[in-house]
């Protein structure tokens, strides 16, 4: 857990999230990475605060736009490039790629290219740390378009019901892939939905990393105390497009270019120097430390070697014949 009394903490990582996902998007354009890539450009808040909130033993249930949920729960780079790159030494042996990343020794459980896909697993993970009676408390990240799958429904229910010890994290940036919220939900307060299932719910500032970690503490007190789940619609705004496919034609400019005058980064970077905690070179630094550390994963990726054809079954389960 980040200490809350550290806002430098949080904009370090915020730094390297933000680095991370621009290496990945020329390295995408360069081939080296393939398949679909989702960035989080403009989201760091949101992995910084929630993360920051959670202990080592809490599990975490992220979505396909989780590089940096990754980062942010202590998976190395090199681990996670390796992953993109399709390497053995990759996080998921490059089995997953950007979408699946996993590491169940830090209890990170993906990674799910499935809309929603990871909420009821992030139920059932909830559910067996209290039929073990563990002080744990699973933290689950989604985007706003999963709000309109059952799955979501079933879960928050359920998690209710039971008072399971979770936080639902929902990411709203406004558009589901290219459809904004408006357009596809008739109720758009989400926290007001997710409180009809008797939960504790309630809206928070997605682009203000200090204020996300003190919802998301306040959050996972209430869960772990017994209290029962509760639900932080964090409302951000992501400002690259939905995927490096995405001709991004559905939002206007103007839209864009007034969420970026609310960067993450940029705000607390600001509010530090005028506190004297930052000097006007330390953002520089910040960013020549990740660009460094960056250096070396992308070198250690194209080193490693690719899984052996001989083991590309292995831990595929086939029906016996």
């Amino acid at each position: 857990m980040t200490d809350p009394r550290d806002p430098l903490a949080l904009l370090t990582l915020m730094v390297r999230i933000r680095r991370f996902e621009e290496r990945c998007a020329g390295l995408y354009s360069a081939g080296a990475i393939r398949g679909f890539l989702h960035l989080c450009v403009g989201e760091e808040a949101v992995a910084a605060g929630v993360l920051a909130a959670l202990g080592p033993d809490d599990a975490v249930v992220s979505t396909y736009r989780e590089h940096g949920h990754a980062l942010a729960r202590g998976i190395p780079m090199t681990a996670l490039l390796a992953e993109m790159f399709g390497r053995a030494t990759g996080c998921s042996r490059g089995r997953g790629g950007s979408m699946h990343l996993f590491d169940a020794e830090r209890r990170f459980y993906g990674g799910n290219a499935i809309v929603a896909g990871g909420i009821p697993l992030a139920t059932g993970l909830a559910l067996a740390d209290r039929y073990r009676n563990r002080p744990h408390v699973t933290a689950c990240l989604f985007g706003d378009g999963a709000v309109a799958e059952g799955e979501f429904h079933e879960s928050l229910n359920l998690a209710a019901l039971w008072r399971l010890p979770i936080v639902f994290c929902c990411e709203n940036n406004r558009y589901a892939m290219g459809t904004s919220l408006a357009r596809s939900h008739a109720e758009t307060d989400l926290a007001l939905r997710a409180g009809s299932y008797g939960m504790r719910a309630w809206a928070v500032d997605g682009m203000d990393a200090v204020a996300v970690q003190e919802a998301t503490a306040l959050a996972v007190d209430t869960a772990r105390a017994g209290a029962g789940p509760c639900f932080l619609e964090l409302q951000t705004y992501r400002f690259r497009a939905h995927s490096m496919y995405d001709a991004d034609r559905y939002r206007d400019r103007a839209e864009i270019d007034a969420w970026r005058q609310r960067d993450p980064i940029d705000r607390l970077a600001a509010t530090l120097v005028a506190d004297g905690l930052l000097d006007a070179g330390g953002r520089a630094a910040l960013e020549a430390a990740a660009d460094a550390e960056l250096d070396a994963a992308v070198a250690a990726a194209e080193a490693a070697p690719l899984e052996p054809v001989a083991d590309l079954t292995r831990y595929v389960t086939t029906e016996a014949s």
